[in-house]
């Protein structure tokens, strides 16, 4: 059974940290394509960030480029999502999503951002 376990949302002020981590179980990690998607209410589920299961290339939406870093430990079965200087647009309950080659999807379960002002 595939399983994957989100933490480290919380409550932080404008300007302030959080590292996202999504903690996987059940399935071969480093065959996988890892993204970090984001939901505000009200809002569609927008994608922040990914990381390759190849080269570990990255990609950010220009919202947290220079601000977010994903980065992946295969050993640990466990992605990241570093995110610093954060805003108030930022809050949202964040999903992180394997997909493998065949597009064979999991999602996290989701952790909760909230920025205050």
């Amino acid at each position: 059974e595939v399983q994957l376990v989100e933490s480290g949302g919380g409550l932080v002020q404008a300007g302030g940290s959080l590292r996202l981590s999504c903690a996987a179980s059940g399935l071969i990690f480093a065959d996988y394509a890892i993204g970090w998607f984001r939901q505000a209410p009200g809002k569609e589920r927008e994608g922040v960030s990914c990381i390759s299961s190849s080269d570990g290339s990255t990609y950010y939406a220009d919202s947290v480029k220079g601000r977010f870093t994903i980065s992946r430990d295969n050993a640990k079965n466990t992605v990241y999502l570093q995110m610093n200087s954060l805003k108030p647009e930022d809050a949202a309950v964040y999903y992180c999503l394997l997909e493998d080659k065949l597009g064979f999807r999991y999602w996290g379960q989701g952790t909760q951002v909230t920025v205050s002002s």
